[in-house]
């Protein structure tokens, strides 16, 4: 029998955590680890020897996470906002030692990694995460000055307009769009007067075009994602190879682990392109059921910085809504590129790809969402008493 309204009502209030939140997290994780298993299981065998090889490295990747995340959410909020710009001048440094040579990492003609002993750290990861966190301080400090100074704009601008500038030395295009529509969004929601987003916007859009065509590669993919098919076999060959995945998954897909296109004809098929190896096993139904669960992690993230709003925790109704933007674009942008709406660009699905520096960083930052729901809770029980709280 379903619960009533007030069943379910006292069932989320008695409920330390947001069920839906953590149900969502656990969900993508699984189906994660499963995909990578699926699409990484015969090139691993082939180049590394061992069938499992990625599968392990993902799955160790995750169990740290988890702990990163309890350590986490044993933090209350307050002390990140007072390492917040540690966190920033750190993300600086490694974006910085990343573009020297021979301690910077480089992988397929991109310097993105840092090696730290015995394995290497993706750095514009950590960036993304200090990001949130340091404009989230930056709004709660200079709140006034933002809605009425224009100076108090460009100050954030002018330091993710270097940090953008780092990241495309490296390069990393797709970090740094995830990072200024990010923090773009985020500055929105704390009030800044839209005529100077509507200049700045023009200015990036301009410096962004710039910059896309300023490299040949990028030049390519911005074309050939237009109609790949006339360079199926030179530039558009990633994104063709994802397209007929898509369209021989159908409505139910060919099933779990009988994916074709795995099998050495899409690139990257389980790091970036992994969402068309869902698609292709699971059907439209797996792949909207997978875009659902996205959804609904979005949705009951921003809900947690309402309710932190609510209770006047502005830092942290900021840094949730930055969690859940960055969530929400990062995953909208790689289907995007899986689909052939978006121009190729390296960047993965969050929860869902390999890599070990993409799921402990997204796991800290669950951890930190989840101890802001747990404090808006906290703050509820105190402030309602119990007898009333279903009312």
């Amino acid at each position: 029998m379903l619960m009533s309204v007030r069943a379910q009502r006292k069932f989320f209030y008695n409920t330390r955590i947001d069920p839906l939140l953590i149900g969502s997290v656990v969900a993508l994780l699984s189906l994660g680890l499963v995909m990578v298993t699926s699409a990484s299981i015969v090139i691993a065998e082939r180049r590394l020897g061992h069938p499992f090889y990625y599968t392990l490295h993902q799955g160790v990747a995750m169990l740290v996470g988890f702990f990163c995340a309890l350590f986490v959410c044993a933090l209350p909020v307050k002390v990140w906002f007072r390492l917040a710009a540690f966190m920033m001048v750190a993300a600086l440094i490694s974006l910085v030692l990343v573009l020297i040579p021979g301690i910077g990492r480089v992988v397929n003609g991109s310097a993105r990694w840092l090696n730290v002993g015995f394995t290497s750290f993706q750095v514009s990861e950590f960036c993304k995460l200090s990001v949130v966190i340091y404009i989230s301080s930056y709004i709660v400090r200079h709140n006034e000055a933002l809605k009425q100074k224009v100076s108090g704009f460009i100050r954030p601008m002018l330091l993710l307009s270097f940090v953008g500038a780092l990241l495309i030395l490296e390069p990393d295009f797709g970090a740094t769009v995830v990072i200024l529509a990010t923090s773009l969004a985020m500055l929105f929601l704390a009030g800044v007067p839209l005529w100077q987003f509507i200049v700045l916007l023009s200015v990036v859009a301009v410096t962004l075009g710039a910059v896309a065509i300023s490299a040949p590669y990028r030049l390519e993919r911005l074309t050939s994602f237009l109609d790949p098919w006339a360079v199926q076999f030179d530039s558009g060959y990633q994104l063709t190879q994802a397209l007929i995945a898509f369209g021989r998954g159908e409505w139910l897909g060919v099933g779990l682990g009988s994916s074709i296109q795995k099998l050495f004809y899409l690139p990257e098929a389980h790091t970036d392109f992994v969402f068309a190896v869902l698609a292709e096993e699971l059907g439209l139904v797996g792949a909207l059921a997978t875009v659902a669960l996205y959804i609904l992690f979005v949705w009951r993230g921003m809900m947690v910085g309402l309710n932190a709003e609510k209770r006047d925790d502005r830092f942290a109704a900021f840094v949730s809504y930055g969690i859940s933007l960055w969530v929400g674009l990062q995953t909208l942008i790689n289907i995007g590129v899986n689909t052939g709406v978006l121009p190729t660009k390296g960047l993965t699905l969050p929860f869902l790809s390999y890599g070990g520096s993409s799921v402990l960083v997204i796991c800290v930052a669950v951890g930190l969402l989840v101890r802001v729901d747990y404090e808006n809770r906290l703050a509820r029980r105190r402030e309602t008493p119990i007898g009333r709280a279903t009312k």
